[in-house]
């Protein structure tokens, strides 16, 4: 990121207009930047009122200023907080203030947690933690977020790191000092006996990395069926407003529609597919693939089947999580065949007993977890390639202790990449710019 040692700043509270805009500064000339606009930088941590004034002595504001002095600051650095009313003309004539001083700018995506990150205040863990906390639109997303930014993803790594460490450091003693009495040659026992305690902790914490992504992403149900079963009236019915186009006429959907909502504090991600069959124009056909790709990556499958007209697709495959739908329950008097449910989008019979069953669902896979889950694909990464480099060394029995040693090595450094515990210069760009700008 362009200019490190410049001194920041940016609107890091909600869109203007609001009763309260807080702007944010941080940087080695945030002191100076106090005394031009208040007069005098106020006592640490004491939130003072001031009147914000510009170069030529107008007043900008009244509001609350507050001084944190690094390295006891968000950022690291010195820091600045400025607590104004939520106006645009309000903020455009102090953004013109700062950024009339030379070595001040506007703060870019994420530049704030990056300092932080660099200056040794967050791990990597804990600033994406962060980054999701801010978007955590759902109960069981924001004790995810808690749990990461708060560090307790981080301890855990930070662990299986020191046990690496301590495992190494005795191969390595055994190595240099093979004739020592004090350094008994069953040490590598011990230690490769400890490794694949390690190894089992890692892969049991990896496996529910897929727990960690449907919290973070969304519990993915698919509404799959023949034409016409009534997919885009249920998904219509669920999301409680009209998304989808609803028609008697068969292929109407022709994409894949999603909306999402909140079922037990868990985010839904509800998709409507094209009815599968046997399509005749090539956009239909289209929407009828997408549907089967939609389905290869569902969580849950809802099918559908109208219970005046019961037709099951014949290459729908089976094996996959699915509950079987009765739909126009409404229009049917004696009911052949067996449904896991029962519903009617009409009247609404049975969308309550539905919404029952989809969270049953994400509860059943999720029970008993700790919030301690890895929730992103760069986590799950590094743990495979930890976990696989272990692997190696721990079966490689047949080989010299310095290889194996060095796998050890690599178990390390991939561990480290989760963290930022080791260079991950490339990362950084990448991990940061998902931030909203004053954050």
């Amino acid at each position: 990121m362009a200019m490190l040692h410049d001194t920041i700043y940016a609107l890091s509270s909600g869109a203007t207009p609001s009763g309260v805009s807080v702007v944010r500064i941080s940087g080695p000339l945030t002191k100076d930047i106090l005394a031009r606009l208040v007069g005098s930088v106020p006592t640490a941590r004491y939130a003072v009122r001031r009147t914000i004034r510009t170069r030529n002595n107008q007043p900008i504001d009244s509001g609350l200023v507050l001084f944190f002095p690094g390295p006891h600051s968000f950022t690291g650095e010195d820091v600045a907080e400025l607590q104004l009313h939520g106006s645009k003309a309000v903020l455009a004539a102090l953004f013109e203030a700062l950024g009339e001083m030379p070595g001040v700018r506007m703060a870019g995506e994420g530049e704030f947690s990056r300092r932080a990150f660099e200056n040794g205040k967050l791990d990597l863990v804990e600033a994406e933690g962060l980054a999701d906390l801010i978007g955590a639109e759902t109960e069981m997303q924001r004790r995810l977020a808690v749990e990461q930014s708060a560090g307790g993803l981080s301890l855990i790594y930070d662990s299986w790191a020191k046990r690496l460490t301590r495992a190494r450091a005795l191969i390595e003693a055994e190595l240099d000092f093979p004739d020592e009495d004090d350094v008994p040659g069953s040490v590598s026992d011990m230690v490769w006996a400890e490794m694949e305690r390690l190894h089992h902790d890692i892969g049991q914490h990896l496996s529910a990395a897929s727990a960690g992504e449907i919290i973070r992403d969304g519990f993915k149900v698919v509404i799959a069926g023949a034409p016409n079963a009534g997919k885009s009236s249920l998904l219509n019915a669920l999301a409680r407003r009209d998304v989808a186009i609803v028609t008697d006429i068969a292929g109407t959907t022709r994409d894949v529609l999603q909306v999402d909502f909140d079922i037990d504090g868990y985010l839904i991600k509800l998709y409507d597919t094209a009815g599968l069959r046997e399509a005749d124009d090539r956009v239909e056909m289209e929407g009828v693939r997408r549907a089967r790709v939609a389905l290869r990556d569902a969580d849950l499958v809802l099918l559908l089947v109208d219970m005046t007209n019961p037709l099951l697709p014949d290459d729908l495959d089976q094996a996959s999580p699915h509950v079987t739908v009765g739909t126009k329950k409404d229009l049917v008097d004696v009911v052949s065949g067996h449904y896991d449910l029962q519903i009617s989008t009409t009247t609404g019979d049975g969308l309550l007993e539905l919404r029952q069953v989809i969270g049953n669902s994400v509860a059943t896979r999720l029970t008993g977890l700790s919030m301690a889950i890895p929730s992103r694909q760069r986590h799950k990464d590094s743990l495979a390639k930890c976990l696989a480099a272990l692997e190696n060394a721990i079966s490689a029995t047949d080989v010299n202790l310095e290889l194996r040693t060095e796998q050890l090595r690599i178990a390390a450094d991939y561990l480290g990449r989760i963290t930022g515990r080791v260079d991950v210069e490339q990362l950084l760009g990448v991990i940061f710019s998902e931030f909203c700008i004053g954050k």
